[in-house]
């Protein structure tokens, strides 16, 4: 029989700075998604609450904090993503699926992430309109993924595990022009 061996979903180690963005790779211990039953849809927060310590979050938002977070995904759908699996108590309120060898996440930061991430996605990202909290599924660089914002200067990406080299790729190239026009900018 054939041995499976692991391998990360993009060569990315450490922190790739460029000009005022710095790109890094974000390895959840856990992504499970919740979908919650169509009978469950008014007690699947009580139960969240008390399982994690957390409510599920509204349209186009996340709950929690760093280590532990649920960031909606979609109409039904919910990803709980961090250092610790789904609670089993949410298994009769929930479809649960273990989603971590499927997704691959990026967090690009600093004074330039939001032109970055304007070259990549055609969703409006600057700070006054997709606040602390915000998370939008949208084409980004012609691939589907999550953005979440998580700090001031933050934004986390999630893209299929299979397109991760792509983005990564997709990521530096886009700070790399935007550092050059920072650059051109500065010696006009």
């Amino acid at each position: 029989m054939a041995e499976l061996s692991w391998k990360p979903a993009t060569e990315l180690t450490g922190d790739r700075k460029i000009g005022q963005a710095t790109l890094s790779a974000l390895t959840p211990e856990f992504i499970t998604s919740i979908a919650p039953f169509d009978h469950a849809a008014k007690t699947i927060g009580a139960v969240m609450k008390s399982a994690h310590g957390m409510a599920l979050p509204a349209q186009g938002r996340m709950t929690g904090k760093a280590a532990l977070r649920c960031l909606w995904t979609s109409r039904g759908q919910y990803f709980l993503i961090g250092d610790a699996p789904a609670d089993p108590a949410l298994a009769p309120h929930a479809a649960l699926s273990d989603q971590s060898a499927a997704w691959a996440g990026f967090r690009i930061a600093g004074a330039d992430c939001e032109a970055v991430m304007a070259r990549l996605t055609p969703i409006d990202l600057r700070a006054a309109t997709f606040k602390r909290g915000h998370v939008a599924r949208s084409d980004f660089s012609h691939m589907m993924a999550i953005i979440a914002r998580s700090g001031a200067q933050q934004m986390d990406v999630y893209v299929m595990r299979s397109f991760a080299k792509t983005a990564e790729h997709h990521l530096v190239e886009a700070m790399k022009s935007v550092a050059a026009r920072r650059n051109s900018e500065i010696v006009t």
